[in-house]
């Protein structure tokens, strides 16, 4: 009876997979799954065999105050033990809108166009290099389109053809991603809790692996801009939408570090994430003038830009309170899969990392290979089947989640909004994203194998 259920759970996944690339509501569907994966499993105990029960442990209950206590942790603990990551992302999210309201973020853009003059690849490589920095601070939807309204509009406005300005700024956002710790916290908590694994840290994972990423993304989408921009044609149709930025004041010389600081403070220090927002961000409102009205008015300034910010973040909030539900139902349906699945799924690192860059594109379309899709699931089956150490999970599943998902997805939010806002054909921005994305996946995957396989059995959960 457990290879039926079994083979149920896979056709259940791949109804996920159809689900998420068909765009629907993320949140919804990873309820539905939930509610599936809570009954067949624990339904199945009741026909599945003995051996197979107790070779099985997670799976042995005591009657109804044993399932009582399951669905206790699925539906009330799991998402209850998320609130550390969800007060991340709202901090992370204000100190973006601080940003953007001080003109902190804006100033750097176009301090780097005077720095690359009328050379579009010059530009290109500056825009595409200080891009990523912002975006190791800076996160969200708002935050992305409140630099693509500058960026997007320059590049075009040097005869960089719309389709190439589009790929290269959401490649360098997508290479700053990998080092944000809003992000990094984020991910982390699909493997494990910060208290079970204290020395996984943004730090370590930086100094491992995380800094080799983005420059591996960095650099793979600067040299195919610049690939694409010479076999192009030049166009600068956008050329009148620039200007008067000259006329936009300019924020301080002396506060356009202040992006990097909650970054460098949690590498060097370890200080924590949230405290080096508050203080960068109340630095950067102070030190840009943005603070010499009474308290009151400074009171509600701030209150209006974390209701910004919050809002910028309110779709991913709300799929990160159903996605623990689903993490923890994952380990009561893997023993099922690992039936199914156990003989086929790799054991080996060097598999696992050939085999995931051969199928990068089914990080595509919220498929099963990148975590804001249902990479959950095959990450639930994969750590069930074989042991792999965390850190080198993680940059497997970063991989498609941040470089495809994030870089290249048209179903990503702020993806979708570029292609508006450019008037670029979704097609004519795969053609440009997809090669992108096998050149850096690639490379980023030899990394991790280089870097993290073979840690000690500290790594192991």
């Amino acid at each position: 009876m457990e290879y039926i259920i079994g083979i149920i759970l896979l056709f259940t996944f791949f109804g996920l997979a159809y689900y998420c690339i068909k765009g629907h509501n993320l949140m919804i569907g990873f309820l539905i799954i939930t509610l599936i994966w809570t009954i067949l499993p624990l339904g199945g105990t009741l026909f599945a065999s003995q051996a197979f029960l107790e070779s099985n442990p997670v799976l042995q209950f005591e009657g109804a105050k044993g399932l009582v206590g399951i669905l206790n942790k699925i539906y009330q603990s799991a998402p209850e033990g998320w609130g550390t990551t969800l007060v991340n992302v709202c901090w992370g999210a204000w100190f973006g809108r601080v940003l953007m309201e001080t003109g902190i973020a804006s100033t750097l853009i176009r301090k780097t166009v005077e720095l690359g003059g009328d050379k579009p690849l010059v530009t290109i490589t500056l825009l595409n290099i200080v891009t990523a920095v912002i975006f190791t601070a800076m996160t969200g939807a708002g935050p992305v389109i409140a630099i693509g309204v500058i960026v997007l509009p320059i590049l075009m406005s040097l005869g960089v053809p719309k389709a190439i300005a589009m790929f290269s700024f959401m490649g360098s956002v997508a290479a700053g991603i990998y080092l944000n710790p809003v992000n990094f916290a984020q991910y982390r908590a699909f493997f494990i809790q910060p208290d079970q694994m204290p020395d996984f840290t943004l730090g370590w994972y930086v100094s491992h692996w995380g800094l080799a990423a983005l420059l591996i993304m960095l650099v793979a989408t600067t040299v195919l801009s610049a690939v694409y921009l010479k076999s192009s044609k030049t166009s600068h149709a956008w050329a009148a939408q620039t200007r008067g930025t000259a006329d936009q004041k300019n924020a301080p010389f002396y506060t356009l570090i202040l992006p990097i600081v909650p970054v460098i403070l949690k590498i060097w220090l370890d200080f924590s994430v949230i405290g080096g927002f508050v203080i960068a961000g109340f630095a950067a409102l102070f030190l840009c003038g943005k603070m010499k009205g009474t308290f009151k008015e400074n009171c509600q300034l701030v209150n209006k830009l974390y209701y910004d910010g919050v809002v910028d973040t309110a779709p991913l909030v709300g799929f990160l309170l159903t996605l623990p539900m689903f993490n923890t139902v994952a380990s009561y349906a893997s023993p099922y899969f690992k039936v199914v699945l156990g003989g086929i799924m790799p054991r080996s690192e060097l598999v696992v990392c050939i085999a995931f860059a051969a199928l990068l594109f089914m990080g595509l379309f919220r498929g099963p290979m990148t975590l804001v899709g249902c990479g959950a699931a095959t990450l639930g089956v994969l750590s069930n089947v074989a042991s792999f150490s965390v850190p080198f999970l993680y940059a497997v599943f970063a991989i498609p989640t941040i470089m495809v998902n994030i870089g290249c997805c048209i179903t990503q939010s702020w993806v979708a909004w570029g292609l508006a806002y450019t008037k670029v054909d979704s097609k004519d921005f795969l053609k440009l994203s997809i090669p992108n994305a096998y050149l850096t996946g690639v490379l980023q995957y030899a990394a991790a194998f280089i870097m993290l396989a073979g840690l000690g059995a500290e790594w192991f959960i």
